[in-house]
């Protein structure tokens, strides 16, 4: 079993209050983690000044270059971790056995977090258009176009509110640290283990301890926390989350994302070509992303497509962890793919929708120590239907009957759309839906991310303000 301490900008730190994290299968311990209160977060934010001025030692180039090397320990290497040396494979099974993941979809997210890392140069590149990293670390300068130019941060240390949910959520913090800001994360209470690697391979590849902070604890004051001391943060959450800080420009919401696929009327009788991008769309990553496609918008064949949809993903079983074949997370907190399920059932009820797995056998299926929800596919004759716009940690997906011209007005927000769709008028419409954020034009299947290009807000306006100076 691991120990693993707070770290308080670089610094470990044993408190009096210990939580164990155990095996979701097995009941064993797999850390001990030491947790700390709101007070020390308030604390140590006071001093958040410090953990800038220790980035800004080292030249934008040098960061690059460390967060090359870092990229290479944190996919491969052996770190010192908590008390113990942590190589990739434990990485892998420990994230599995607290999270319910499977083992081979741990070591596919440690890939994407690696990317990012390892490509940190060509993420700002695009993330800053091209902008001269120079030119961001000194606060100003001339582009090349006889104009100067000033970037100011808005922040020295960006806070983070981490969730549990799949550890590939967390490429969209790990580019903070190379633009000279600091981080202040509270992990998720079952997923701890992608920040504490991530800082231990930064700390080996040379960047300063100073400049990150890990604040295990309760949520609500430990988060709560965090959003209140730091100018800049980020939150993972459900709808509540979002309504709570909708128009704060302190907070950037993560939430569910509704994502869906569109087919225009022109593609809605080639649906076949498009079912296996379909599937991979809702199976992909165990349908835990907010980017899997929870919804299907088609003006025709949606009863045949839903059929073909659950002949494919019905079939489905909940295999072990350590299975190579394993695409089903498990669901480790008690009653809650009950409740899931509860709530799917009382959608599935309405006169106009059709529960296309039906015949595939039960989709809840609970053991001993946790439970499993095996892909579901239903479909609705409206946009009406309870179950129409509706997004679960599983692969879950509703077929909704919808004409084209009345899909933008129903699809409510969503942050990826994928639209099957040739129609140009169809698709400036798309273009210009201020209630989409990703817009993939054409078949491409909504999980498939272009890391070089924004997701969710640019965090570099996020975290940079772009203003006017004047220097003589």
């Amino acid at each position: 079993m691991i120990t693993l301490p707070a770290i308080r900008w670089g610094e470990p730190y044993e408190s009096l209050e210990v939580d164990e994290i155990k095996h979701f299968l097995t009941g064993e311990p797999v850390a001990r983690v030491n947790t700390v209160g709101s007070g020390i977060v308030a604390r140590d934010a006071k001093k958040s000044r410090r953990a800038r001025q220790a980035l800004q030692s080292m030249t934008p180039a040098q960061l690059i270059d460390a967060y090359k090397r870092a990229g290479e320990l944190f996919e491969s290497g052996t770190l010192a971790v908590g008390d113990s040396q942590q190589s990739a494979t434990d990485f892998a099974e420990q994230t599995s056995a607290t999270t319910g993941m499977p083992v081979a979809m741990c070591k596919a997210n440690v890939v994407k977090n690696a990317f990012v890392l390892k490509n940190i140069d060509k993420i700002l590149d695009c993330l800053t258009r091209g902008l001269d990293l120079n030119i961001l670390a000194r606060g100003y300068g001339d582009e090349g176009r006889g104009v100067t130019v000033s970037y100011q941060a808005q922040t020295d240390v960006l806070g983070a509110v981490l969730p549990s949910n799949s550890p590939g959520v967390h490429t969209l913090w790990l580019p903070v640290v190379a633009m000279q800001i600091g981080l202040a994360l509270k992990p998720g209470s079952q997923e701890p283990w992608t920040p504490y690697r991530v800082a231990a391979a930064m700390r080996e590849a040379g960047i300063p301890v100073e400049a990150i902070s890990i604040y295990p604890g309760a949520g609500g004051d430990i988060g709560g926390s965090i959003l209140s001391n730091y100018r800049r943060a980020m939150i993972f959450g459900g709808p509540q989350t979002i309504q709570q800080y909708a128009g704060n420009e302190r907070v950037q919401v993560h939430g569910p994302g509704y994502s869906k696929i569109l087919l225009g009327d022109d593609e809605a009788d080639n649906w076949r070509e498009y079912l296996d991008l379909m599937v991979e769309s809702v199976y992909r990553n165990g349908g835990r992303s907010c980017i899997n496609a929870s919804s299907i918008y088609t003006p025709r064949h949606g009863k045949e497509i839903a059929a073909a949809l659950a002949e494919r993903l019905g079939p489905i079983e909940a295999l072990p962890p350590d299975d190579p074949k394993a695409g089903l997370a498990a669901f480790t907190t008690p009653g809650a793919a009950a409740a899931i399920w509860g709530a799917i059932e009382r959608d599935l009820a309405d006169s106009r929708t059709t529960h296309a797995t039906a015949d595939y056998g039960p989709r809840l299926v609970e053991q001993e120590t946790c439970a499993y929800l095996r892909p579901t596919v239903w479909h609705c004759q409206s946009t009406e239907c309870p179950g129409a716009n509706k997004e679960y940690m599983f692969p879950a997906v509703g077929v909704v009957d919808c004409p084209q011209e009345r899909m933008l007005a129903e699809i409510g927000p969503t942050l990826v759309c994928t639209a099957i769709t040739k129609n140009e008028q169809f698709r400036s419409d798309l273009m210009a839906a201020t209630h989409i954020d990703r817009l993939n034009l054409g078949p491409i299947p909504t999980p498939q991310v272009d890391w070089l290009q924004p997701h969710e807000g640019n965090l570099v306006e996020f975290l940079y303000r772009n203003r006017a100076l004047q220097v003589r």
